[in-house]
């Protein structure tokens, strides 16, 4: 191994001299740079390697090329390029090669020495790097696309590009990524074919027997890669992606007319068909007169929010799903959310909207959270009637859906109704382990319209609940709600006779022992109950509770000497990790730092 090493150092001596030769790096420099790569390769050649050692190396040769680079920069020296930087490129390559054939599984080492490769102008390198990466890695799409993008920016090879991608497709047959690049690739090559062409027109140069195809330069094979992937892969929103692509060039006009009639013609049965259409008219050119005022380009866009209706209109009736009326009413909401000073404009987008909710709603084919939008926009216009009609009709069409029956709820009560009865068909409708919003919503309800003797029993059939969530909350809020009407000796009464009724929470305790503190003359047999009752629940894992214990016997009212007893009994009851949490924090706790 030594001899190795020893070779290896000594194949380095040339360019160090050479870099103290021109000034570059000092005498001291070069021996400590001697020293750090003797103990880096030596890493390098142990029985067991690691490829933190590689990636070590492979930075610290990184580092020195940066710091030669500034140092040119700074001396203004830039010469002898192939003596000094080539050699310490060609042995980082040399050093990702070997960490690559060790640790072939790690895609993010492959792709480093692709940046590297990139950053340092060995882009001969880059072809080689991806070729053994895809013959190890050819079950990810992405990296197939990355070797074929890079072979056409970085080398300019469309061929090589293409013969990629079309390996690529024998792997990943129906995979729409590796599809929609290698249609924008055939683009690009055809866009980059018609800049050649142009420049050599203007420049007037004689091309003798070579003729740029005009089936090429108009886009065939582009053509041809669309049909091929459009058999194979049939969906309307993956069409639409092409159709994307290929309008970002300017010179597919006929391709993009020819698939949006493919669109047309056999994705009708798509709600993405119908909206992607639909949304198109808003891009058709309109009248250039009429732009000039704010009214104008308000009639406008008016115009062209109805032609976008007619198609949706076209499409509901053809195609009556709830993803089609989906499509429908999440465009009308998002043209009534844009802003406009046209009230006239304002109110027809509100007025579509509302018609297509109530249409949608009449099929049995709106959405459960389009309701929320269209109770929002009746209240904002001040229709309390139809904010009405409308919370009822939500909650018989998802009658056992939680939201749906808290947005209802929160809408007659904001609207003054009596809405006691409704509480109770929701709770028998929806799952109990989903109710605790409805308990939580009824409870501020009657403390806010109710007697205390109404809401009480509300609290009391809340603690019966067979959800443990539902229970736990219950008995907090009517503990703290039984102090905050009838004060302490009503909440005391309240926790006595709540604290044998399992599920409980810590919170349910904390909360009385926070109340017995508040007391003017705080009673502590009464706390030590509370912490004693506490932890027979939760003694086992929560450190937290026999800490506030030992503080709170520590402090004005309690007996210190109980401390030990306490801390002894944490011991003896903690389980897991939470003895080392007690442990470390008990020792803050006596050295003052907690």
């Amino acid at each position: 191994m030594a001899e190795i090493v020893q070779q290896r150092i000594e194949d380095r001596i040339p360019a160090l001299q050479q870099l103290e030769r021109v000034g570059l790096f000092t005498k001291k420099e070069v021996k400590s740079m001697i020293k750090r790569m003797t103990a880096l390769e030596y890493k390098l050649h142990r029985l067991i390697v690691k490829k933190e050692d590689f990636i070590a190396y492979i930075q610290y040769e990184i580092n020195v090329l940066e710091l030669i680079k500034k140092r040119r920069a700074h001396i203004h020296y830039q010469f002898k390029r192939e003596e000094i930087e080539f050699p310490i490129i060609h042995r980082i390559n040399s050093i990702f090669r070997r960490a690559t054939n060790k640790w072939k599984d790690d895609v993010q080492l492959w792709l480093s020495h692709v940046a590297f490769c990139k950053k340092w102008a060995t882009k001969g390198q880059i072809s080689k790097v991806f070729s053994s990466m895809l013959a190890i890695h050819p079950d990810k799409p992405a990296l197939w696309i990355m070797a074929a993008k890079s072979e056409l920016e970085d080398r300019n090879s469309s061929e090589n590009a293409r013969h990629l991608f079309l390996r690529a497709l024998r792997f990943h047959p129906n995979n729409k990524k590796v599809y929609q690049e290698y249609f924008r690739m055939e683009l690009l090559h055809c866009e980059k074919l018609r800049k050649q062409k142009s420049e050599l027109e203007k420049a007037e140069l004689d091309l003798g027997e070579y003729e740029f195809s005009p089936e090429i330069l108009s886009g065939k094979l582009a053509e041809i890669v669309y049909r091929d992937c459009t058999e194979k892969i049939k969906e309307a929103e993956f069409v639409i992606s092409l159709l994307n692509i290929a309008a970002i060039f300017d010179f597919t006009k006929d391709l993009q007319d020819s698939i949006l009639q493919d669109l047309q013609t056999n994705y009708t049965e798509d709600s993405v068909t119908w909206d992607f259409i639909a949304k198109r008219e808003l891009e058709a050119p309109g009248a250039g007169e009429e732009l000039q005022s704010a009214k104008g380009r308000a009639s406008d866009i008016n115009r062209r929010e109805e032609r976008c209706c007619q198609v949706y209109e076209e499409g509901v009736k053809n195609l009556n799903t709830e993803p089609m009326w989906t499509c429908y009413v999440a465009f009308c909401l998002e043209r009534l959310k844009r802003k406009t000073n046209v009230q006239e404009l304002k109110e027809k987008r509100q007025e579509r909207l509302l018609g297509v909710l109530q249409r949608a709603h009449d099929s049995s084919l709106l959405k459960e959270n389009y309701y929320k939008n269209w109770l929002q926009v009746l209240l904002s216009s001040g229709d309390a009637e139809g904010a009405t009609s409308v919370a009822m009709t939500a909650t018989q069409r998802y009658s056992q859906s939680v939201s749906v029956w808290s947005l209802s709820l929160q809408t007659l009560i904001q609207l003054n109704e009596d809405v006691g009865r409704l509480f109770q068909d929701a709770l028998t409708h929806v799952n109990p382990k989903e109710s605790l919003p409805l308990w939580q919503l009824q409870v501020q309800w009657s403390m806010t319209n109710q007697s205390p003797e109404e809401t009480e029993t509300i609290f009391k059939r809340g603690l019966l609940s067979t959800a443990p969530a539902v229970a736990m909350e219950m008995k907090e809020s009517y503990l703290d709600w039984s102090y905050s009407t009838g004060g302490y000796k009503k909440a005391r009464k309240t926790f006595t006779s709540l604290q044998e009724n399992r599920p409980l929470s810590k919170a349910f305790f904390t909360t009385m022992i926070q109340i017995e503190k508040e007391q003017e003359s705080p009673k502590m047999n009464h706390l030590r109950d509370c912490y004693e009752r506490a932890l027979q629940e939760f003694g086992t894992s929560d450190d937290d509770l026999w800490l506030q214990y030992i503080q709170e016997e520590l402090g004005p009212l309690g007996q210190p000497e109980n401390c030990g007893k306490i801390h002894w009994r944490a011991m003896k009851f903690l389980e897991g990790e939470s003895v080392e949490r007690f442990t470390s924090r008990y020792t803050l706790l006596q050295t003052g730092h907690l």
